[in-house]
């Protein structure tokens, strides 16, 4: 594995300030929505869920894990696919199965289809200069391990 599929390269710096603002609002957002639902992960939909508990708590850990990575900027990636997958599924749920509008009434998508979209952003364009993310990209630069899977000859 390549280390720019890991930590892609950060875009200027106009565009990393940009990316830090959505990251830290888009961020705070994710962990409060997803604050009651760690308290309860395996059953926070209530008992007669049509989800297994598993994935709810996958969803639980997505929205709050996920937006504290934002705000830091680190494995941006990794939880950018994971709110992807739970914002896929809020649409979908919200637009298909339950025909919600996408704005204008309780119930609508518009949220979740605005954090789908910040998702596929932050994973197809990482997290900006000003990330643990950037940091560990120049590391891993410096110290010459270019391919993830080689062995790290600098201790």
């Amino acid at each position: 594995m390549k280390l720019t599929s890991v930590f892609p390269a950060p875009p200027s710096t106009t565009a990393s300030v940009g990316l830090l603002l959505l990251r830290l609002v888009a961020g705070a957002a994710f962990m409060l929505h997803g604050w009651s639902k760690i308290q309860s992960p395996f059953n926070w939909m209530g008992p007669e869920a049509p989800v297994p508990g598993i994935l709810q708590a996958l969803a639980a850990l997505s929205e709050f894990g996920g937006g504290l990575a934002w705000i830091l900027g680190a494995l941006v990636p990794l939880a950018s696919l994971g709110l992807f997958f739970t914002m896929a599924v809020a649409v979908y749920t919200h637009a298909v199965v339950m025909g919600d509008p996408f704005v204008g009434m309780k119930g609508s998508y518009e949220l979740a289809a605005v954090y789908l979209a910040i998702a596929v952003l932050m994973l197809t364009n990482g997290p900006g200069k000003f990330s643990v993310d950037a940091l560990l990209r120049k590391k891993f630069a410096r110290d010459g391990s270019r391919d993830m899977t080689s062995p790290v000859t600098n201790p």
